[in-house]
């Protein structure tokens, strides 16, 4: 075995501890594309857009509550141990996905049907917030003092192979049984399967023995008898809890969730390349980029964590628009053109406008201002704000046309126009440079690397270990699962109100700098310290 590999008992335990994450990214990309299919099944009680609006709401559930979980599942880390822990929390994953595939559909058993999906969702949600942290934990703690940042940086790299696993499964089902029987029962299949990789989980987790430093403290009688309050009750603790969140995990998150979720929406959805052209696209930068998360976390044992993090959170921010402006030349060039020649302007009262943050999809914009703006934000379409007048009503201008979105035929009016005036409804494959853009996909993963890979190891280090799994579990959640999960309907609210494709980036840049000033003035380094002490 290579100086830099494992023994029998070290892989173990990685290989255990990770597969939990896993499991949560198999999940969440499941639920995310089979959404529609999932909102016929088990919301058919109503109209196909409030199913679908429903379906997403059960879907940010899952973010919502993984804080709470973190607090649960955390206090129970601490005080019983970290092996107990987060055996149950992959039990509760696993079998939570796992019932998804076996739920009866809303025409079987009504109401029951969705609120049984919502419940299991939120479920799963709890049980992730106690996964990582346990993981990062169990992991750190059995890795030799020097190789923290190396052992804690392969759970990083399982987020990949869910992501993939469950593109695969997907993929293959719906080839294998065609269209129309995945879309009425084999939809299921993608879920069902997840009990193999809960069986294999729960053997593995089974035979691992408890973390070695925390079974000292426990026979020592020095466990915290109560993590919460002395988490987040006594100043000392709490303050590293704030740092932790706003000086690393919310910069990280929003890094994160900018290099792989918002870039397939940018390409998908402000692009309009199709879906498994920019899945295989991001598939692929992923593949190149995900060896960089064990890069970086072996590099952090040698050089500290923070430098990494920080570097990685500053380097995204200052490249950003650079880089998505270069998505758009190399990805939709006709699209780049229009926006060029063609110059659009709302003329509205700002008073009247919105901002259109929706994160569960349940709000409903309605004012003319509102309609206006959303439907050119959806069709990519650059535009100029114009106050109005005192008097004058809410107008759409494209060229020497004028179009009220209070006609019923707004849209397909507007449409039409954009149309007419170069604005594509979707890229055309021939044009696209598809070399060019896996590269400037594969440095948006790189730059998550940088920022992910060392951060289970900092976290780690950050807190005692009497009150670790519960410390470092909320603002790891409440970073990845609010300021990373809410990043795409921000990015879009930001868009529709500024009237520019580019401008949602802003909410990862600020959150990013932020994060770095904070991190710089306040975190301290603490790579290769004894966790004991």
């Amino acid at each position: 075995m290579s100086s830099r590999g494992f023994t029998h008992e070290e892989r173990v335990v990685v290989i255990g501890s990770s597969l939990g994450t896993v499991f949560e990214w198999y999940d969440f990309y499941l639920y995310g594309s089979l959404a529609a299919i999932i909102a016929k099944q088990f919301f058919a009680g109503v109209d196909a857009n409030t199913a679908f609006i429903f379906a997403l709401l059960a879907f940010a559930a899952g973010f919502i509550v993984r804080p709470f979980g973190a607090l649960f599942f955390g206090r129970f880390g601490d005080m019983v141990g970290r092996k107990h822990t987060f055996l149950v929390t992959i039990v509760i994953m696993g079998l939570s996905t796992f019932l998804v595939g076996c739920l009866p559909s809303y025409a079987q058993i009504g109401v029951l049907a969705p609120v049984a999906l919502i419940s299991l969702r939120i479920l799963q949600g709890l049980a992730l917030g106690g996964e990582y942290g346990g993981a990062a934990t169990y992991v750190a703690e059995h890795a030799p003092i020097n190789r923290r940042g190396y052992f804690t940086s392969w759970i990083q790299t399982t987020a990949t192979l869910g992501l993939f696993l469950s593109l695969l499964v997907i993929l293959g089902t719906r080839t294998y049984l065609g269209e129309a029987a995945f879309a009425d029962w084999g939809w299921r299949i993608p879920f069902l399967l997840s009990a193999i990789l809960l069986g294999i989980s729960v053997y593995i987790r089974l035979a691992m023995s408890e973390s070695p430093i925390f079974a000292r403290l426990k026979k020592q009688g020095k466990e915290s008898k109560s993590p919460l309050s002395e988490s987040f009750g006594q100043w000392k603790n709490l303050k590293l809890v704030i740092l932790a969140l706003l000086g690393l995990t919310a910069g990280q998150a929003v890094v994160w969730y900018t290099g792989q979720f918002y870039a397939l929406f940018f390409l998908t959805q402000t692009l309009k390349i199709d879906g498994a052209t920019a899945n295989i696209l991001i598939a692929i930068s992923l593949l190149i980029g995900t060896p960089f998360f064990i890069v970086f976390g072996s590099l952090s044992d040698k050089i500290g964590r923070k430098k990494i993090i920080m570097a990685g959170c500053i380097i995204a921010a200052l490249t950003y628009f650079p880089i998505f402006k270069a998505i758009t030349h190399y990805g939709n060039p006709k699209l780049e053109a229009a926006i060029a020649s063609s110059p659009v302007a709302v003329t509205a009262n700002p008073a009247e406008c919105q901002f259109q943050f929706n994160p569960t999809g349940t709000k409903k914009f309605t004012a003319p201002c509102d309609v206006a703006k959303a439907q050119l934000a959806k069709s990519s379409v650059n535009y100029e704000n114009i106050v109005a007048k005192p008097g004058e009503k809410v107008s759409v201008k494209i060229g020497t046309k004028t179009f009220s979105p209070e006609d019923p035929a707004f849209a397909d009016k507007l449409g039409a126009a954009l149309t007419e005036a170069g604005y594509p409804s979707k890229a055309e494959p021939t044009e696209m440079n598809k070399p060019v853009l896996v590269g400037l996909l594969t440095i948006l993963v790189i730059y998550v690397t940088m920022v992910y890979g060392p951060i289970a190891a900092l976290l780690v280090e950050m807190f005692p270990t009497r009150i670790r799994y519960t410390s470092m579990s909320l603002p790891y959640h409440i970073g990845n699962g609010w300021f990373g999960g809410f990043l795409p309907t921000t990015a879009f609210a930001l868009v529709a109100l500024h009237g520019n494709i580019y401008y949602g980036l802003w909410y990862p840049i600020v959150v990013a700098i932020g994060t770095a000033v904070i991190g710089i003035l306040f975190i301290s380094e603490k790579s290769n310290v004894d966790l004991e002490k």
